[in-house]
């Protein structure tokens, strides 16, 4: 696993650490996404008539908040699984833009990171 200069390498223990976070995130937004769905489609059930036009509005701003919310979810959960395919093949902690070390710390403190803090830096000032 490549390590920025000045960082130590990382241990076998530290990377099993990685991937189990990794994982539980990944259940866990699993379970969230589930119960999302079930959530949303149970509100898909009703058909508002009678509703004044305000519980309408709000009902459907309900509904695009929580649509919100589990493409949210969809997208942390692909970004988990993306990780944990990385570190299956080798990838994990080289920086997808520029290939260079992402850092150890980075990767400790946010596991899905793709991106070294320059080129991320440079990304968000676009």
């Amino acid at each position: 696993m490549p390590v920025r200069a000045g960082e130590e390498r990382w241990t076998a223990r530290e990377l099993t650490e990685v991937r189990a976070v990794l994982q539980a995130e990944i259940a866990e937004l699993e379970a969230e996404i589930s119960a999302s769905a079930t959530q949303i489609a149970e509100g898909a059930g009703t058909d508002g008539s009678g509703d004044d036009q305000a519980d309408a509005g709000a009902k459907t701003y309900e509904r695009e908040q929580e649509l919100a919310l589990s493409y949210n979810s969809q997208d942390l959960l692909a970004q988990n699984e993306r990780a944990v395919q990385r570190m299956d093949a080798g990838t994990y902690g080289i920086c997808e833009a520029c290939g260079e070390p992402i850092g150890k710390a980075r990767l400790q403190a946010f596991p899905r990171a793709t991106l070294c803090v320059p080129c991320k830096t440079r990304e968000e000032r676009r």
